[in-house]
């Protein structure tokens, strides 16, 4: 079905679409391809840009069905921002579909990548991954041998908004002072809460610091700031855990006495409710992965986003 939708948008984008120039006075037209990046764009873009996101707040990037509306948006961008690593498998043929001549932007690179292992990716930054690596069913989202979310490091947060920043520059280079500013002050506050973090998490004793999140998106926070976080539905929210993986996954808070488990805003709960009724582990306040909050909500930006994970992990994981 994905496929035949995109082969619609291509037709429907490019009919009596009118060519795009950049005026002196006009913002830069730039799409983001999920609500974290769109939110980065907008931190260092400010009234510079006129920003689209296609995959909006509390959306799911793992099952998003393009529109022939974001195939218009993609038509008349300049710049389109992606976080690359695999992640947005369903970019390249919306691309394809909507005649997209800008420029793309990888957010993520320069970020060392972490690999996955075969158990859906606790494997260390530059390890090797089991040649027997889990596959997931056919149609299912694929992020291959990487962990595509790094924007869960703050430090790689700060590369993803120097990628930013520049590339808007480089784009237009009418306000490239303005975008350089932005940046800095952005990143100096990214790297400020990266400290107060690693504050947060370091007060809590080390054998606590051991949760299960719904999936696994958070390798690169547990790699920064010192946890370890158990997944039974891997990587990809597509797929299903199985019986045989939430029984391990209940054999195992059991035997480590882990305290709390999380579900995420793009996830079902039942699964976690069911772990939570059979273990007695409490379930912690929501956690957010993949997408910010809407406006209203907890982590409407990047930076409250992650102020609000690191405080529910903290509080849990210390028992309070």
């Amino acid at each position: 079905m994905r496929r035949t939708t995109l082969l619609l948008l291509g037709s429907l984008a490019l009919a009596g679409l009118p060519a795009t120039g950049q005026s002196a006075d006009a913002p830069l037209k730039v799409v983001a391809s999920f609500s974290i990046l769109g939110d980065m764009v907008r931190q260092i873009g400010g009234e510079h840009v006129e920003l689209s996101t296609l995959v909006g707040p509390d959306g799911d990037a793992h099952v998003f069905e393009p529109t022939p509306a974001d195939a218009e948006k993609m038509a008349s961008a300049q710049v389109l921002v992606v976080n690359g690593l695999d992640f947005e498998s369903w970019l390249p043929r919306l691309i394809e579909a909507s005649g997209f001549a800008g420029t793309t932007v990888v957010a993520s690179e320069g970020v060392q990548p972490r690999r996955l292992d075969d158990e859906g990716g606790h494997a260390e930054h530059g390890e090797e991954p089991d040649e027997h690596e889990h596959a997931e069913a056919d149609g299912h989202h694929h992020h291959g041998h990487q962990d595509p979310h790094a924007w869960q490091s703050l430090a790689n947060g700060v590369i993803y908004a120097r990628n930013i920043g520049r590339a808007l520059a480089l784009a237009d280079p009418d306000h490239a002072a303005d975008y350089e500013r932005a940046t800095e002050a952005y990143a100096g506050r990214l790297q400020a809460l990266d400290a107060e973090v690693k504050a947060q998490i370091a007060a809590v004793p080390a054998e606590r610091r051991r949760v299960v999140t719904s999936h696994d998106a958070f390798g690169y926070f547990g790699d920064a700031y010192g946890i370890t976080f158990v997944a039974p539905m891997g990587r990809s929210t597509e797929a299903e855990a199985s019986a045989f993986d939430v029984a391990r996954i209940i054999d195992q808070i059991r035997q480590e006495n882990i305290s709390a488990v999380f579900v995420e805003n793009i996830s079902n709960t039942r699964m976690i409710e069911q772990i939570a009724q059979e273990t007695g582990a409490v379930v912690g306040g929501a956690l957010y992965s993949d997408a910010l909050s809407g406006p209203d909500g907890d982590a409407p930006t990047y930076e409250k986003m992650f102020a609000w994970n690191a405080l529910q992990l903290s509080r849990a994981m210390a028992g309070s």
